[in-house]
């Protein structure tokens, strides 16, 4: 029943507390303290000032506009008018959306005038977004000789070091990798002064741009000369995770497991352990240190240039694929092997410490690499059963541990990655658990029984069979005697558990091969057929008869019902 004039200030104040701020600063003698100094503040509720402090600062109706075009106080008369006086006035486009959009069409049309397109990353296009108030695009050129060096290195320098937009040939489209396209000498900056002579400004960075190329050539010429495989000794100098040992040891993990899934994908063996043994070697070189994002990618151009097999070079690219949620898949068979036992042992070792994820903290990434390991397997089509992989990765590990928990325990936390995955997709929960009750452990073959029972949950005879099948169940469990294993003809005394034990051989030999092909749609239509002889079983036949025999007779038909309705997923747990 309050006003809102008097709930305002405490629900700035609250929502100001809230915010993830990793390091606050206080300004002067204050004790305030907040991400950034702050100077003023503006609390207006229609044309009324809220009377309250913000940080420290009386609130009032005064905002300044940008510190060189306009720095003085700018009055807002009410909340509607705030964006069009800032930018009118003072020079600053306030709007975050509008001014990212203004900066991306600034670069897009700067490009197309100097002949390219430009290669805008959303990371730093919302990094630069948030440095700028009055965008204004600048453009420059570098030595062309500097295009000898790989494009990743290029896109590196320009984008970490100095929060450039490259620029490909026009002609060209987007590329799915960097090192896919051609670069041209050329960049794009966005200055946040509308200057009086631009050209100088163009004249900094290029100037400040040529010694960063220079050092990165360097980098290049020094690494090549070494040669990738020469740092694999220093590894063993190099501690991958403190109770985990060093990235030697990581490495010698990685060459077994490596072999281990080759061998269960019938790949070249001998190909996945010597990517394997060179894959972290370029994380000691020279350019990986003074650009880390370029793990993997440095590794590539390194064994290209030390005459490693072409497939080897690329696995150790794809070997950290996907690099974030929803990305690229490794292509070669070499890289996804490696890309899995990468992180499986990962997982293995960190769930081994105790370092599971917890609510929101996840600083290993455990997350990511279950899911992009699941990912692998399923939208790759590999035929890898994923417990044996983690008894496997678990093994290398020695005597570290109990190894036995810990499989138990990754392969639930890879379970529900696995369901969230399936849930984003627009997969439902029932489908999911019907599916996980039988415990596929091949993901590949998890993912075709999920999409064969959603179509199969779609059509009419499945809601009649899921709530058979659910009957099934509770007449079973109430029955404790042991059953025979085979159905007993002479003890068919109704038409309708005649058509039914028939139906049932009939349908039994009938999918047997279609399950070993892993055709469950197929298998799931056949079983679909079943309806009307299970619906007119149960409206006619007794199945707990005063007969025992004959009862035990109707419940081994049931039993063998229940088990032929569980050869894909328990539909039972379908919610139809």
């Amino acid at each position: 029943g309050r006003t809102t004039v008097e709930l305002l200030p405490a629900i700035i104040e609250s929502a100001l507390a809230s915010l993830p701020v990793g390091k606050r600063m206080r300004w002067g003698s204050g004790e305030t303290e907040f991400v950034r100094p702050v100077h003023w503040s503006v609390v207006l509720y229609g044309r009324e000032i809220v009377p309250c402090e913000v940080l420290g600062v009386k609130a009032g109706r005064h905002s300044r506009g940008h510190r060189f075009h306009h720095p003085g106080p700018i009055e807002i008369p009410e909340p509607a008018d705030y964006v069009k006086r800032l930018r009118e006035q003072g020079f600053v486009i306030s709007d975050f959306d509008e001014r990212r959009s203004i900066i991306r069409e600034m670069a897009e049309s700067s490009a197309k005038q100097m002949g390219g397109c430009a290669q805008i990353d959303p990371e730093l296009l919302d990094e630069i977004t948030a440095l700028v108030e009055w965008p204004v695009v600048v453009t420059g050129t570098f030595d062309e000789k500097f295009l000898d060096l790989p494009a990743e290195v290029l896109v590196a320098t320009m984008q970490m070091h100095q929060k450039y937009f490259p620029v490909t040939r026009m002609e060209e489209l987007p590329a799915i990798s960097v090192n896919q396209t051609r670069l041209l000498a050329s960049f794009i900056t966005i200055a946040n002064i509308a200057s009086t002579r631009p050209e100088v400004i163009r004249e900094g960075n290029e100037r400040v741009i040529r010694p960063r190329l220079t050092d990165a050539a360097f980098f290049w010429r020094r690494d090549c000369a070494r040669g990738l495989e020469s740092y694999r000794a220093a590894l063993a100098q190099v501690v991958y995770q403190q109770s985990l040992g060093t990235l030697a040891e990581k490495t010698e993990r990685l060459v077994c497991l490596t072999g281990f899934i080759a061998r269960e994908l019938g790949q070249d063996e001998k190909l996945s352990v010597r990517a394997a043994v060179l894959c972290k070697c370029d994380l000691l070189t020279d350019m990986v240190g003074e650009f880390p994002e370029l793990q993997g990618i440095m590794g590539y151009h390194y064994a290209l240039q030390g005459g490693e097999p072409r497939e080897v070079a690329v696995a150790l690219q794809e070997q950290y694929m996907p690099r974030q949620a929803g990305g690229i898949l490794p292509k070669t068979p070499t890289g996804r092997i490696l890309a899995i036992a990468d992180k499986l042992d990962t997982l293995v070792g960190i769930f081994a410490i105790g370092q599971s994820p917890s609510g929101d903290r996840d600083p290993f990434g455990l997350r990511r690499a279950a899911l992009g390991c699941l990912r692998i397997m399923i939208e790759c089509e590999l035929d890898l059963d994923l417990r044996d992989c983690l008894q496997a990765a678990a093994g290398y590990y020695g005597d570290a541990f109990s190894y036995r928990v810990v499989v138990d325990e990754l392969y639930t936390f890879m379970m529900e990655r696995l369901r969230h995955y399936y849930l984003d997709d627009g997969i439902t929960a029932d489908v999911f658990d019907a599916v996980l009750s039988n415990q596929p452990s091949i993901p590949h073959d998890f993912h075709l029984r999920i999409h064969a029972i959603a179509g199969f949950r779609s059509i009419p005879e499945a809601a009649s069979l899921t709530t058979a099948n659910k009957r099934i169940r509770n007449i079973l469990r109430q029955s404790t005697a042991e059953l025979p294993i085979a159905i007993d003809a002479g003890l068919l005394t109704e038409l309708a558990e005649r058509d039914l034990a028939g139906k049932l051989e009939e349908t039994s030999t009938t999918i047997e091969p279609m399950l070993l092909a892993r055709d469950y749609s197929g298998a799931l239509r056949i079983l679909a057929g079943m309806r009307y002889c299970v619906d007119a079983f149960f409206d006619r036949v007794l199945v707990m008869s005063d007969n025992p025999a004959v009862r035990r007779n109707r419940l081994v038909i049931l039993n063998k019902l229940s088990d032929l309705f569980q050869t894909v997923a328990d539909i039972s747990r379908l919610q139809c």
